[in-house]
């Protein structure tokens, strides 16, 4: 049996392993070890990228808005373009790391600004360091139902977790949208969190539920990852493979930073 190592807290799990017995004999194939250790090396860039954002926009908070904007939007094109052209997997995954960890850095800076100007505290760390004990804790969650077989990516699974990532990513670009017109989306915009009172509790049940919809497509993500495997799919694309996990931990940092946000809006301590 095959055993994995990796320094990615997201698949540092034996289970994958056990998916495919034969993958020393494949060199020139796609293995579950290779997939690890080049999410391992998107998941590392993304994070050096956010630190180097936090830092930037901590120096210089004015940038904060611009920063995640526009890296917002370059994650996005990239993201798009991985999807159509996935034989150029490799350099796009990476840059599309560092955009997205750029993002999520920043955002994660003008969120803890927002909390400091109502004279909120947060935990030791920020609300970042939540943010990633929370995507950890969700995804290991979800690895370990998938190891027992309560979480497998059957067709009627796979039907009912894409129609909910579509209605939510339709609800998303209406938001976006609205935004430009400063109109806050109840409930799901982070402006409206604070609002506070019911519609803020109610923004923070959906945001928790959406959460869950995240955590559920990583199982969709392994099955990929197993169909690939045992396929005997060239080894270009562990790129690939490695990119959707990205996506998906990008997505849930993304809704757990929203999540303790919305929880140190409602619940922290005035300094």
């Amino acid at each position: 049996m095959l055993a994995l190592q990796s320094s990615n807290p997201v698949l540092a799990n034996e289970h994958l392993g056990q998916v495919m017995q034969e993958a020393e004999a494949a060199p020139n194939t796609a293995t579950v070890v290779g997939v690890i250790n080049k999410t391992s090396i998107l998941v590392g860039a993304a994070v050096v990228a956010g630190a180097i954002a936090y830092s930037m926009t901590s120096a210089n908070p004015g940038l904060a808005v611009l920063f995640w904007g526009a890296s917002g939007l370059v994650s996005l094109v990239l993201f798009f373009t991985l999807w159509r052209k996935p034989a150029v997997s490799a350099p796009v995954a990476f840059i599309y790391s560092i955009a997205q960890g750029c993002f999520l850095g920043s955002l994660s800076f003008q969120l803890e600004s927002i909390l400091v100007a109502r004279g909120l505290s947060t935990a030791a760390g920020g609300l970042a360091l939540q943010a990633f004990v929370v995507t950890a804790g969700v995804t290991l969650a979800t690895l370990a139902l998938y190891r027992a077989g309560i979480l497998r990516p059957t067709k009627m699974f796979n039907a009912i977790v894409t129609s909910l990532v579509g209605g939510i990513a339709v609800v998303y670009l209406i938001s976006f949208i609205l935004s430009f017109f400063n109109i806050q989306m109840p409930f799901i915009s982070i402006g409206s969190a604070l609002e506070g009172g019911t519609p803020a509790l109610i923004g923070l049940g959906l945001n928790a539920a959406i959460l869950v919809v995240a955590a559920l497509t990583l199982v969709m993500d392994f099955g990929q990852i197993e169909a690939a495997v045992e396929h005997r799919a060239p080894k270009s694309m562990e790129w690939f493979l490695s990119f959707g996990l990205v996506v998906t931990l990008a997505w849930i940092y993304y809704e757990a930073l929203k999540m303790v946000f919305r929880v140190a809006l409602l619940f922290g301590e005035r300094k």
